[in-house]
């Protein structure tokens, strides 16, 4: 699984921290979410998942495979 990340989307509503903090979390500067992890494993898929659903500017995508 490969996470992409599109920071000029990002709103910094935060959801994708609440969700997988260990893969996302936020600049301090502007709230903007950064990707800790790109390749983060199959157990913390379901909470990606959940991540990128959550994400209310729809910038996060998830490549399988």
């Amino acid at each position: 699984m490969k996470i992409l990340l599109d920071e000029e989307k990002c709103v910094g509503a935060g959801q994708c921290v609440l969700a997988a903090g260990d893969v996302f979390d936020q600049r301090d500067s502007d709230g903007i979410a950064v990707l800790l992890d790109e390749h983060p494993g199959q157990e913390r898929s379901g909470a990606v998942e959940t991540a990128a659903q959550l994400c209310p500017a729809q910038a996060i995508r998830i490549e399988k495979g």
